[in-house]
């Protein structure tokens, strides 16, 4: 016991010495954790790098919808056309289908200028999304725009009507749409058609 607290008690006869020591196991320290946090630090940006599922698309696509969707309320079917590709597809939730620009074109053109007066879209909610990975097999990936809106249409026949609408578009490469779905109720739409003009 003696020797030991001796061990302890033995003033050291070199200081300079045993900093020089500490100094160099601080730096050997600092030395082997580096290269672990670069590797976190290059980790973390590899994760954020990766695309994600699905992400926001360019505001762009927004406003082409706006646009479109102005054009049809103030019966400009032209206008609206020139944002849909040649080989467009239009579905209704009721299965109903278009398909073909021309198709889309002569049914919206008669139908606003042959059955609907006037029409007025409010309370419009928009998004845009890129699909980067279909969580099925048969969805499409690309960009896609979603919209609600609120229409108000008054009929040739003068029945009127208020209802709403949502929309999803799919654009393709050359930033046209390409397929458009639109999820409605048709059942009052045909009861206000059947009415007898007033």
């Amino acid at each position: 016991m003696m020797a030991i607290h001796l061990l302890f008690k033995t003033p050291n006869p070199n200081p300079m010495k045993n900093l020089f020591y500490a100094l160099v196991g601080s730096a050997a320290l600092l030395s082997c954790s580096q290269p672990k946090q670069e590797q976190q630090l290059e980790a973390q940006a590899v994760v954020e790098a990766k695309a994600q599922p699905t992400e926001f698309a360019d505001p762009k696509y927004m406003a082409i919808g706006k646009e479109g969707i102005a054009a049809l309320a103030s019966g400009d079917v032209e206008t609206w056309m020139k944002s849909f590709a040649d080989n467009a597809v239009f579905n209704w939730s009721s299965g109903d289908s278009l398909a073909g620009k021309k198709a889309i074109s002569d049914y919206w053109t008669e139908r606003r200028g042959k059955v609907i007066d006037k029409m007025t879209i409010s309370k419009d909610i928009w998004m845009a999304v890129k699909v980067n990975q279909p969580q099925r097999k048969e969805d499409m990936p690309g960009v896609w725009l979603m919209s609600w809106y609120q229409v108000e249409p008054t009929y040739k026949n003068g029945s009127t009507l208020k209802f709403w609408v949502h929309t999803m578009m799919h654009f393709d490469t050359n930033d046209k749409i390409d397929r458009a779905v639109q999820f409605i109720d048709r059942a009052p739409i045909v009861a206000a058609l059947a009415a007898k003009k007033k």
